[in-house]
């Protein structure tokens, strides 16, 4: 329950950010993500929880950096000159489920 508290005042505060930086050319986004990285090693190295955590991503497998670095790049361009206050999943279809 905590957990869902505060990954939505996350996105409300991604929300009101962008409602208040627009106007002054600033975007405000986020992104979600499952991937293994130094800081969340941990999670993979509980066989029963890293087997958990796999089944219920639709893809199957864990996120990489690479996979999270395409969003990046497009959040970056000017590809998403016009994109503001909002969430993109980087997360294998975690959170279709």
């Amino acid at each position: 329950m905590a957990y869902t508290a505060a990954k939505h005042g996350i996105v409300g505060l991604t929300k009101a950010m962008a409602n208040e930086l627009a106007a002054h050319g600033s975007r405000s986004t986020q992104s979600r993500r499952d991937t293994w990285q130094p800081t969340t090693h941990r999670r993979w190295q509980d066989a029963n929880r890293a087997r958990d955590i796999l089944a219920r991503i639709p893809m199957g497998r864990w996120g990489t950096p690479d996979d999270l670095a395409t969003a990046i790049l497009f959040l970056a361009s000017p590809a998403s000159g016009y994109v503001t206050a909002t969430t993109i999943p980087v997360d294998g279809g975690w959170l279709s489920r």
